[in-house]
């Protein structure tokens, strides 16, 4: 924001009518920036959502699922994974119909509620898509572990044995949690570093709020 405090610093050293003018050169390099930054917002969510459908089409189900040879839990993983589809979706478009709105404001204050707005929508995001790494990072294990004819051998092996499933719980709870942390520092990487943009954008409009 150096261009912003060398126009404040110019308020300073200038008359009344040239601050105003200083006020709305201000407000359209900010409208300007958040405009942009929504955009980008609403391209990773894009680009997340595409590369996730095109690595389901590469990676092959079929033979795990034939081995669960449980029809109804196969319909139950199809339908979360069209759920997760849909919620995407229309994070996707909510997205756009903020950037939208951004783009298109002129009001201070309209501007900066839908500032706000969009970054608690980015916060439900984020922690949407995080909640659903682990709860289907626990399903796949149960799921593999407990209907899947090749883990027979593991299920009798920690049946018997009350330390192996202490260990092998601790394992899985490690890598649920590796997950977790891979994609929390993926999200507050790219998410977290546009928000924080955003959110100097919107303090930059409440000073010069009038």
């Amino acid at each position: 924001m150096k261009e912003l405090d060398l126009l404040k610093k110019d308020w300073k050293k200038n008359s009344d009518s040239f601050q105003q003018i200083s006020e709305t050169e201000i407000y359209r390099m900010i409208h300007k920036k958040s405009s942009s930054i929504v955009k980008w917002i609403l391209i990773i969510s894009i680009l997340e959502i595409s590369f996730w459908t095109f690595s389901n089409l590469f990676i092959n189900t079929d033979d795990v699922l034939r081995k669960i040879n449980h029809p109804e839990i196969v319909v139950t993983l199809e339908y979360l994974t069209y759920l997760n589809y849909l919620v995407g979706l229309i994070f996707v478009f909510i997205f756009y119909k903020n950037y939208t709105t951004i783009s298109t404001t002129v009001a201070t204050k309209s501007l900066m509620s839908a500032i706000l707005r969009t970054r608690k929508t980015v916060q439900y995001y984020v922690w949407y898509n995080l909640g659903m790494i682990v709860v289907t990072s626990i399903l796949s294990f149960f799921i593999a572990f407990v209907y899947n004819p090749d883990m027979a051998f593991l299920r009798e092996k920690l049946a018997v044995n009350g330390k192996a499933m202490f260990t092998t719980i601790g394992i899985l709870i490690l890598v649920i949690l590796g997950f977790f942390g891979v994609f929390w520092c993926f999200y507050r990487l790219l998410y977290g570093t546009l928000l924080r943009r955003l959110y100097v954008n919107y303090k930059e409009l409440k000073k010069i709020d009038f």
